[in-house]
């Protein structure tokens, strides 16, 4: 038989061991790269993140990656920039928010300061227009995995509702219309209301 005091040591010195990994260099390197090779907009790297702090570090779990990545949705500003605030955070405090910010944001403010200089002669390049549409094409196909697995994620932890809302959010948008500024507080208001409800009726 195993000693229990053995199995709380083992578990305490994997717990630290964990820990030790949540450096800032690897949070900064980490955003570094993912946001220098993250084309089309913040929801692009989403997946990237999940890929890299979820599966391969093990940093955060999914059901925390779906809470940030909400949360950022939410909040103003780029969703990239939002999503590795949240992440830094998470992860290593207020110290870990300000460095994944400058990993997120350092490589496109070089890329892009870089850029101005040649604007006119990239703009007027036949070469550059086909590899921006490929590039669009790519970025369509990656936005769609991305709306499809959290999706299927939420129908496993809440079919009705969140079918229901999101049935509701499509037909008021698409049908209707709806300013889409209005739709995100309203969606929070109804998802506030059906966890209220839910609370009601456990109590």
């Amino acid at each position: 038989m195993t000693d229990p005091q053995e199995n709380n040591r083992a578990s305490a010195q994997e717990e630290l061991a964990s820990i030790g990994q949540k450096s800032f260099a690897k949070l900064f390197s980490s955003c570094f790269f993912l946001s220098a090779f993250t084309f089309g907009g913040g929801y692009v790297i989403v997946p990237l993140m999940k890929q890299k702090f979820v599966q391969e570090m093990g940093w955060i779990d999914e059901d925390e990656m779906l809470a940030l990545i909400a949360i950022a949705q939410t909040a103003p500003g780029p969703v990239a920039v939002n999503s590795s605030l949240m992440l830094g955070f998470e992860v290593l405090g207020w110290r870990g928010a300000l460095t994944a910010i400058a990993g997120t944001v350092l490589p496109p403010f070089l890329l892009l300061m870089g850029i101005s200089y040649f604007y006119h002669y990239l703009i007027a390049s036949p070469l550059i227009s086909a590899i921006l549409a490929a590039m669009q094409a790519g970025v369509a196909a990656v936005i769609a995995d991305v709306c499809f697995n959290m999706g299927m994620q939420f129908w496993h932890k809440q079919a009705y509702e969140s079918l229901g809302i999101v049935l509701f959010a499509f037909v008021a948008t698409f049908f209707l219309n709806f300013p889409i500024p209005l739709l995100i507080p309203l969606c929070a208001l109804i998802g506030a209301g059906l966890g209220y409800y839910k609370e009601r009726r456990r109590s």
